[in-house]
């Protein structure tokens, strides 16, 4: 991470993750076999936008995806099985920028920060 924004924009991107996956798994749950309808497939998008955009290369759970096709709907358990991937990877990101340091924060531009950021769940840093 570079400067203090990109921690908020993961931040936010992993809040969105959440939601989504938290709402469309409750379909999945219901009826797994289900299609999107055409306004969640565009909110998923969008949030997967922003997703690619934070991740990057370096962090993007599948290197030849990055949306789905409005032509082609998904079923609820495709997206959920999608934004599963995507949460996966976003808390690798932030887990490889975090350190304990007096409590957890976020390290920006190779220096520890006063960021606050909860404890790191994926092993292995960087």
């Amino acid at each position: 991470m570079k400067n203090k924004s990109d921690v908020e924009r993961l931040e936010k991107v992993i809040g969105q993750l959440q939601g989504a996956h938290s709402e469309i798994s409750l379909l999945a749950k219901k009826s797994p076999n289900d299609s999107l309808n055409k306004f969640k497939l565009n909110l998923i998008n969008k949030v997967l936008e922003s997703a690619n955009q934070v991740l990057g290369e370096k962090y993007s759970p599948f290197p030849d995806f990055t949306q789905f096709d409005a032509d082609d709907v998904p079923t609820t358990s495709d997206v959920t099985m999608v934004l599963s991937q995507y949460m996966e990877e976003a808390e690798r990101y932030r887990s490889d920028n975090v350190v304990n340091d007096y409590g957890w924060k976020y390290v920006v531009d190779g220096k520890v920060t006063e960021i606050p950021a909860g404890p790191p769940s994926k092993v292995g840093r960087k």
